[in-house]
């Protein structure tokens, strides 16, 4: 009898334990089943300015709930122009895995190239360098960097000697390409060039022009994500090697007028002294 109710008591033991494993692994499926849509991702590094080509892009799974604004559902959807039946053309690096959007391609006819990529209202400027001028090849499409001219004051008093002046002019500039490539293969590794193409407004063009003709150009690289526009005055000889400190000006008090103080007069010692009928004080 006992065997039996031990028997029974393993049994239930064991259909409790099988149900308990059965509903967490239920539990389990249902936490991970996640709906999913169709996006197309790069199937390598691409460079702003090259085209889509069929063996650069596939259709992936991606979570419904995380689907990136602008994606492609098919690569068809993105590969043809349907007015020009040509490739789009990318505007700016897409790295191996991420989604194809369309604010990352050029608008619908673009033909491939530097042009491609430039902004509306835009205008591409190159800027000959050299291996320091450059950054020290640093200076990679897709950087910023600013605007330094060395020239001449042209504000000097007649009789001066001329005066040499290095200030910032032009700020926040986009690299858009180095030397004749637009693209980059290593964002760390330096590359040496002798050119430099910055993306520019029309006026922002006009000035750089007219820099570079009255003194040389050094680029200045800056933060990626640094928006802060910096007012300088300029850098010349006398505030480099501050060859004229500004004087020390030293307040002026103003004094406490104190009225004079009549003299102390020690006490004296007198005597009255009568001669007849005069009568004289005598003081010691």
């Amino acid at each position: 009898m006992r065997n039996a109710r031990a028997f029974g008591m393993i049994g239930i033991s064991v259909v409790l334990g099988i149900a308990a494993v059965f509903l967490a692994w239920r539990m389990v499926e249902q936490k991970s089943h996640v709906e999913t849509n169709t996006v197309v991702v790069a199937t390598r590094n691409m460079d702003l300015g090259s085209r889509l080509a069929p063996e650069s892009i596939q259709a992936v799974q991606w979570p419904k709930e995380s689907m990136p604004d602008g994606s492609f559902a098919t690569p068809a959807a993105l590969l043809k122009d349907p007015q020009s039946l040509e490739p789009r053309v990318i505007r700016t690096s897409i790295q191996r895995g991420e989604p194809v959007l369309e604010s990352k391609l050029a608008p619908l006819g673009t033909h491939g190239g530097l042009s491609a990529v430039i902004a509306a209202g835009k205008r591409a400027i190159t800027v000959r360098v050299n291996d320091v001028v450059g950054v020290a090849g640093f200076a990679l499409p897709g950087n910023f960097v600013d605007v330094v001219v060395n020239t001449q004051d042209d504000g000097i008093k007649s009789g001066e000697k001329e005066r040499s002046i290095s200030k910032i002019v032009l700020e926040r500039m986009l690299v858009l390409a180095v030397a004749q490539e637009a693209g980059r293969d290593d964002e760390t590794k330096p590359k040496v060039v002798n050119a430099v193409t910055l993306e520019a407004t029309p006026e922002e063009a006009e000035k750089l022009d007219l820099a570079r003709s009255v003194g040389t150009l050094s680029l200045v690289l800056r933060n990626q994500i640094d928006p802060v526009a910096v007012v300088t005055v300029g850098a010349t000889k006398d505030s480099l090697l501050q060859l004229h400190p500004a004087k020390i000006v030293v307040p002026v008090v103003a004094a406490k007028v104190v009225a004079p103080r009549a003299p102390v007069v020690a006490p004296q010692n007198c005597v009255d002294v009568i001669s007849g009928v005069q009568r004289t004080r005598e003081c010691f």
